[in-house]
């Protein structure tokens, strides 16, 4: 498995984290940002000049064109995670994510989704959060 963006709906929050871990400790299923969102997008360059190789003291003319670039909101680059951690801990399993946003979103996102009573470790205090009510997946 491998660690993927996560964009949970209605919260300005990104989680990375392995899927089925993330997925343990919530009643709803998230799927990762970038499963199947990947898109070519286009833009305009301006015209403009440059030289054609170092130390050149002529420069050329580029023409106005369209470039062609990939959008992939999944991507991460390097092996380091963004974010801050966070840790979920319900009693029988315990595990380290990462996310990028406020602790009141995720303790917001966690409190309208979690299964069962869980604790919330992050680099401030300790949240325990009930378990979510409502209709479970």
């Amino acid at each position: 498995m491998t660690i993927q963006n996560f964009d949970p709906e209605g919260f300005e929050l990104e989680i990375w984290a392995e899927p089925a871990n993330l997925n343990y400790f919530l009643k709803t299923t998230l799927t990762p940002a970038g499963e199947g969102t990947i898109v070519n997008k286009t833009s305009q360059v301006k015209s403009h000049t440059r030289r054609q190789y170092p130390q050149d003291n002529s420069s050329i003319n580029v023409n106005s064109h369209e470039r062609t670039y990939m959008v992939d909101p999944g991507r991460k680059v390097g092996n380091a995670l963004p974010g801050s951690p966070f840790i979920l801990d319900d009693g029988t399993e315990k595990r380290q994510f990462t996310f990028t946003g406020n602790v009141v979103d995720l303790h917001a996102f966690l409190l309208s989704d979690v299964k069962s009573e869980t604790k919330l470790y992050t680099t401030g205090a300790r949240y325990v959060i009930p378990a979510a009510t409502g209709a479970s997946a």
